[in-house]
């Protein structure tokens, strides 16, 4: 086995080797790929596995985008012909920013590009921003460095009209994970939270990647922050049907639950695809319930199951803490009053149950281990096994997608492309007709 493994290694991820100078390096060679084999054997670790968690470089290829007809412009003119039908009070057609956005051919003209973006969006033809120029818009951020650019628009997605399709979010999130920006990548995995867009398997799998390995570095969070990476865990999580998905769901209903105790539900729900219906620690010891009481391999990983009851421990100390001085805190009886009428009914009553919801912890995390299943495993092991094993299968079906999807945008450009001839070959005719009238008129 360990062979078999080191071989495919060897031809993966291994450069090729002049034939003079593969005997000499064969034996050190297969003892590295052993040595590596042996360490995710023996040790459990994932720093070997984590080259391996990305798209393919079939995937990632520019050569089927790049293959479209060219329709070469300059820059510079174009940019003047938009000023002048800007400055005219008219609306710029979605085909010329889309000639705009595919002849960007440097860092500078990406900024150009993201004026003329700007100024689409707020013209009355902002509806019309083709889905193929937001997926080249993308595209040639990446290309010539600019992937703050593309997040920028992206995060302010109402002032540029940025919504990308599944295929074109992967691309971005996978760009950010090879360079260890997890943080980047989950702020491009809110935005598919927010759109709603974890359709795709192999979306759902980079996404929790991002999210679980972000989390491993135990990062400062804000509110906002927790209320988003909670959210997503708890939407991706609801995709995948196993033991990473629950316990993406279990972790993401702590993240809700802890911002819900302390901003109320309003705050948990306000712009997110969320439920309004108060509970959701209550909805976390709900899939432990349910993980310990149906029968299957299905766990939940230790690290999760720990923050929960971390988290509970420490909502019902401050709680109890909050209770004994709330009237030295507060400067006295009346403004404590003032303090309690001014509370969400809902938000108080949610509160008052967090002993009940340490106590059901108690009672539940004991099934969970006495039944095996809690895994010991860290999140992040799990999803880096659920990429092994499922984004290689993922890739297939969502490039065959691309490729359909690539030439229905390729026939909608030809046929805007024709109508735009048409209706300048009539204008053309109205105006000689316009000409003619007028000279014989004279």
């Amino acid at each position: 086995m360990y062979l078999s493994t080191a071989l495919s290694l060897t031809q993966n991820c291994c450069p090729p080797l002049s034939w003079w100078y593969r005997p000499k390096m064969a034996a050190s060679l297969l003892q590295r790929c052993l040595g590596a084999v042996k360490v995710i054997h023996k040790c459990g670790t994932y720093r070997f596995i984590d080259r391996r968690c990305l798209l393919s470089a079939a995937y990632t290829d520019t050569k089927l985008w790049e293959e479209r007809e060219k329709d070469n412009q300059n820059l510079a003119l174009m940019s003047a012909l938009m000023d002048r039908i800007y400055d005219r009070n008219f609306p710029v057609s979605s085909l010329t920013i889309s000639r705009f956005v595919d002849n960007i051919s440097s860092r500078e003209e990406v900024d150009q590009a993201e004026y003329y973006l700007y100024k689409f969006r707020h013209s009355p033809n902002c509806w019309y921003l083709r889905d193929w120029t937001v997926h080249s818009w993308v595209r040639q951020c990446l290309r010539y460095g600019a992937r703050d650019k593309a997040l920028h628009t992206l995060k302010n997605k109402v002032q540029y009209g940025m919504f990308p399709d599944d295929f074109t979010f992967n691309l971005l999130i996978d760009s950010f994970i090879k360079d260890e920006d997890f943080k980047g990548a989950c702020s491009v995995v809110e935005e598919v939270m927010l759109q709603e867009s974890f359709d795709l398997p192999s979306t759902q799998i980079l996404s929790m990647y991002a999210l679980s390995r972000y989390l491993a570095t135990k990062p400062e969070l804000s509110v906002s922050e927790q209320r988003a990476l909670g959210a997503a865990l708890l939407i991706c999580g609801l995709k995948q049907d196993n033991s990473t998905g629950l316990s993406a769901q279990l972790l993401g209903c702590a993240l809700l639950g802890k911002v819900e105790m302390a901003a109320g539900i309003h705050a948990v729900f306000r712009g997110m695809p969320l439920m309004w219906t108060p509970g959701y620690l209550g909805r976390a010891l709900a899939i432990m319930e349910r993980v310990a009481a149906t029968p299957g391999d299905r766990k939940l990983s230790k690290d999760a199951v720990d923050y929960l009851g971390g988290l509970l421990h420490d909502l019902s100390s401050a709680l109890d803490s909050k209770s004994s001085s709330v009237e030295d805190e507060l400067g006295g009886e009346e403004e404590g009053k003032k303090e309690e009428e001014d509370e969400d009914e809902d938000d108080q009553a949610e509160r008052e149950k967090l002993p009940l919801y340490a106590s059901r912890f108690k009672e539940l995390s004991g099934q969970l281990l006495s039944g095996g299943k809690v895994d010991p495993s860290p999140l992040q092991v799990l999803v880096s096994s659920l990429v092994q094993q499922g984004l290689a299968s993922a890739e297939g079906p969502d490039m065959e997608q691309y490729l359909r999807k690539v030439r229905e945008w390729e026939a909608e450009r030809q046929q805007l492309i024709r109508r735009e001839k048409e209706m300048r070959k009539r204008a053309e005719e109205e105006r000689e007709a316009r000409q003619a009238a007028k000279a014989a008129a004279q």
